[in-house]
């Protein structure tokens, strides 16, 4: 998977605060997302997040 830093990611899952789009801050043996919806942060494994995801849309470069 082809996901760099800019880029939106839509999971499968929503957070709680109905959100499913995610900002990618940081790549590489883990991601840093942030919420479209309420901004909260997380980090999540590699191999966790590519199973998670259904669309990449590509961020300006």
């Amino acid at each position: 998977m082809d996901i760099k830093v800019g880029d939106t990611l839509k999971l499968k899952k929503k957070h709680p605060c109905g959100s499913q789009m995610w900002k990618v801050l940081r790549v590489g043996i883990d991601f840093r997302l942030q919420c479209e919806g309420c901004g909260h942060q997380i980090m999540i494994a590699r191999k966790q997040m590519e199973k998670n995801v259904r669309q990449v849309i590509p961020g300006e470069m």
